[in-house]
């Protein structure tokens, strides 16, 4: 019989989930560089740079490679023979490892995780609790797989029950367009088919723990269905020139995971989950003989990449800045914005939208009239920096409050990562506005460009409070122009086009 320390585990878990913040799988990395280098889309190409550096610049600093620093999903299997040196249950355990390392001093993460999801909403400042799947299995010890899976990419998942006949590879192929650019792709997309709903859905996330291994599977060719079914996929869903960040490209997936299960004869339940650009995810067993230990970073294992952003890039200043200059600005051409700008996300939009309604003002300091907003709720600071990681969220969960901020408060530029909704696309164009596209997945790396932070409004949302920020430099894509071109929609269509050319030629 092995015991299991409790301490040992609390440390394992803590342990694995800060280096995980900071530290892609080395896989994954190998991946997005073969990607990078294959690329042909220019601002494609430049998003991988930026991801590929950030990651890079993350783990050498220790700092987060996202900004949201994801809600923790384990796989637990637990050997017959092992037992715990505590009556303490398991929940409690994992969780006090994951309040360690979402509060270590020394590198704080961003607790995303609200209690009573479908009233206050509030946070639990810890990031606990967990969400675990437990298996008792045959063994001596402590199979641990963990991951922290952003919300961007988590709100993109998507389930259906079909016909026994129904083809898998076509719901799947019709299913990711729908997903939009909010799950930061190039990344994987993890499938679950059989079981029951929820055993799809469950194996849909437990199949985005396993290596990336598309390359060697493409090699060897496949020995199953499965193994078919990820080749047609993946080259069904790269085909249709999605692209990195979904600006339109030859990558638009990784690596297509698939696990699959007996279910009833009248079912086929499938379910696919998205891992973004900011992959988390560690295997470790724990034998008794002492925490798991994680082997350091060398910045060998990345490649070296010197973003070029080149001739088209222009420098522009944001305080008093005019519509008229906004006007000149082209879809996919690349900013670096240097002045004030003001961040903004659901809950300080919900805020507003009240204060608006009652006829009340905002609150001191908050005046978006002229301004830029930025949706981002960073990573606390540490070691003098001024903010934290503070890469950008998924910019379509604010079209419903669009209008309400063009027309009431001034606001003339957004600043976001994914598409936009045509209705707003639509109110973009008519106020003469414009919507900027930030990299996500380059979190550490945008946070550089920002060189002072403070909180001007609703403080006590902690991350989602409104900040103003002084930025130099900050690097972003113009994705909606005032004319309402839109780069997320000519992009994927003029790759998808490019790419059937190209396979007709050949």
């Amino acid at each position: 019989m092995t015991t299991i320390s409790s301490k040992d585990f609390i440390d394992s878990i803590a342990e694995s989930l800060q280096y995980i913040s900071y530290t892609h799988p080395r896989d994954f990395v190998r991946a997005m560089t073969r990607a990078y280098e294959q690329e042909k889309n220019r601002a494609a190409k430049d998003a991988m740079a930026q991801i590929l550096i950030n990651s890079r610049m993350a783990a050498m600093g220790q700092r987060p490679i996202c900004q949201d620093t994801g809600i923790v999903t384990v796989f637990l299997q637990i050997g017959m023979e092992c037992r715990f040196d505590t009556n303490t249950p398991i929940q409690e355990l994992v969780d006090e490892g994951v309040r360690r390392a979402y509060t270590n001093k020394e590198n704080p993460l961003r607790a995303s995780v609200v209690a009573d999801p479908a009233g206050a909403r509030l946070n639990t400042k810890d990031n606990t609790p967990a969400v675990i799947y437990t298996e008792l299995v045959a063994g001596s010890s402590v199979d641990i797989r963990i991951a922290a899976k952003g919300g961007g990419s988590e709100n993109k998942s998507h389930f259906t029950t079909l016909n026994p006949g129904d083809s898998i590879v076509d719901w799947v192929v019709r299913t990711v367009p729908t997903m939009g650019a909010g799950w930061c792709p190039p990344g994987i997309l993890g499938i679950g088919i059989g079981g029951t709903v929820d055993k799809a859905m469950v194996l849909a996330k437990e199949s985005l723990m396993a290596p990336i291994d598309i390359q060697e599977l493409q090699e060897k060719g496949p020995e199953n269905r499965v193994e078919e079914l990820r080749l047609e996929i993946y080259e069904k869903v790269n085909a249709l020139g999605i692209g990195a960040q979904g600006l339109g490209g030859l990558t638009t997936a990784l690596d297509v995971k698939i696990l699959d299960y007996p279910t009833h004869a009248a079912s086929l339940p499938v379910a696919i989950i998205p891992n973004c650009a900011a992959t988390r995810h560690i295997h470790f067993t724990l034998d008794g003989s002492g925490p798991a230990h994680f082997t350091p970073p060398r910045i060998e294992d990345w490649p070296t990449i010197e973003w070029d952003m080149g001739d088209s890039v222009k420098r522009v200043q944001l305080d008093g800045i005019s519509k008229e200059e906004i006007a000149s600005w082209k879809p996919g051409e690349t900013l670096l914005l240097n002045g004030t700008i003001l961040t903004g996300r659901d809950a300080a939009h919900r805020r507003i939208q009240s204060l608006l309604n009652e006829g009340k003002p905002l609150p001191d300091g908050v005046d978006f009239n002229g301004k830029f907003i930025y949706y981002v709720g960073p990573v606390d600071p540490i070691k003098g920096e001024a903010v934290g990681p503070a890469g950008p969220t998924t910019s379509t969960r604010m079209d419903k409050y669009t209008d309400m901020m063009l027309e009431e408060t001034g606001l003339i530029g957004m600043i976001g990562k994914s598409e936009r909704g045509d209705k707003t696309i639509a109110s973009i164009k008519e106020h003469g506005a414009v919507y900027l596209m930030a990299v996500g997945g380059a979190a550490y790396l945008v946070s550089k460009a920002i060189k002072k932070s403070r909180i001007v409004a609703f403080a006590d949302l902690g991350m989602e409070a409104i900040y103003e920020f002084e930025v130099e430099d900050m690097p972003v894509t113009v994705a909606v122009d005032s004319q309402g071109e839109s780069v997320h929609k000519t992009g994927p269509a003029t790759w998808s086009q490019k790419i059937r050319d190209y396979r007709s030629r050949n």
